[in-house]
Order: structure tokens, then sequence, then C-alpha cells
């Protein structure tokens, strides 16, 4: 019999690296079972912008907003399937590499990506240096995604054939046997309809250069 194939649908803000974790989590269970994952923008900079946080919190969202800004443009601009090589090339360099020259990254990404350098207009350092022209599509995107889970949340949100949750939050991402567990168990706490949340504070931050498997 024919495994149908799954619908998984992924927000991220390319600046988090807790999302960055669970994307290659998604990479690797995709290369094990059948699913059709399509990858959309969210900011942290929209989710946060009318909260209080922290100032050393708040200096960080124009950074984030660029890169995401740049996502926004690339999907309006040259279609969904732009959208998962730009992320890949931006977390690359963000989380892997640690780099903070933003005008580097954006260029080094487009390029990996064969996307226009001209993209890089999209997201400028100063916002009075270019009005952003997909701003509604940012936001949309973003408010589409958290309609599915409410506003006490963040990045990533994960939708598996309808089913929408937050997270889930691991370090460092697994492979194999263990993914698809983990897999497995959080589209079936998240599948009952009467589940909310399942959490403990967190012990280690994002593993970003090794993988864990059994």
């Amino acid at each position: 019999m024919t495994t149908p194939t799954t619908r998984v649908d992924f927000w991220f803000d390319p600046s988090c690296p807790w999302a960055w974790m669970t994307s290659r989590w998604v990479d690797e269970v995709a290369t094990h079972r059948d699913l059709d994952v399509s990858w959309h923008i969210m900011s942290l900079a929209i989710l946060n912008e009318n909260n209080d946080v922290s100032e050393s919190y708040r200096a960080f969202f124009p950074r984030a907003l660029r890169y995401a800004q740049l996502v926004a443009a690339a999907k309006e601009l040259h279609g969904d399937a732009v959208v998962k090589p730009l992320y890949d090339a931006l977390g690359t360099r963000i989380h892997l590499g640690q780099r903070t020259d933003v005008d580097a990254v954006i260029s080094e990404s487009l390029a990996e990506a064969g996307l226009p350098t001209a993209l890089a207009a999209h997201a400028p350092a100063d916002p009075a240096d270019h009005l952003f022209a997909y701003e509604e599509q940012l936001r949309e995107s973003h408010r589409s995604g958290m309609a599915l889970v409410g506003n006490d949340v963040g990045t990533p949100i994960v939708s598996v054939n309808g089913v929408a949750f937050f997270g889930p939050v691991i370090s460092p991402a697994p492979t194999g046997e263990q993914a698809l567990t983990l897999w497995d168990g959080v589209v079936a706490v998240a599948g009952y309809d009467g589940f909310f949340e399942l959490k403990r504070s967190r012990t280690r931050d994002p593993i970003f250069a090794e993988t864990h498997s059994a």
C-alpha cells in the first residue's frame, strides 16, 4: 500500500536559531518520509513590535527584519521554489558561520540561491533608503502562521496535514530513527484536539555543528 504524502507547512524567521534547528530536523524526516513541505516567512520583529522586550533583544530586530524582508521579496518576485534555497543559504551563514556582516550574508546567499543581487535593495540597512514594497505580503505570511496557533508563541510554526503547533524546540537536530520517532510523537500529540502545551526549561544552546542520532 502506498503511504499518502504528508502536507507540511513551515513558518520561520531566518534569524531564529531554534527555527533553524527544527528545519534541519524536518529536512532529515523528509529523507525518510514522503513529505510535501512548503516554506513560509514570518518575523520575530513583527511578532514583538508591540511587546515589552529587553533593549538588547529589540536591537536584534532591524537585522532580523532585513533577512525576513529579503525572503518575502524573493518569494513575491521569483516564486515559492526559491524560499527554501534562500533560507538554507542564509541560515548556513547566520547560524553555522555565525556571520554578522548582514550585507555580505545577503549578497552571498543570493548568489548561492541563484537569485539576482538586485533583491538586496528590498532589505536596506536603513528603511528610509528604500520603500519595502512587500511589507503587506510579509505581514500576511506572518499572520497566516500565527492564526493557526495563537499569539503567545514564536518561530517556528509547523503544520502537518492541517494540524499546527509551535516548535518543537530541539538541540541538536536528531537524525535517523530518532528523528522519525520524534516526528511521530510530536505529530501524535499535536493531533489531539485538547492538547495545548508540553514544556521544560532549556538546558543547552542550539548545537549547530553536530547532529544527534540514536
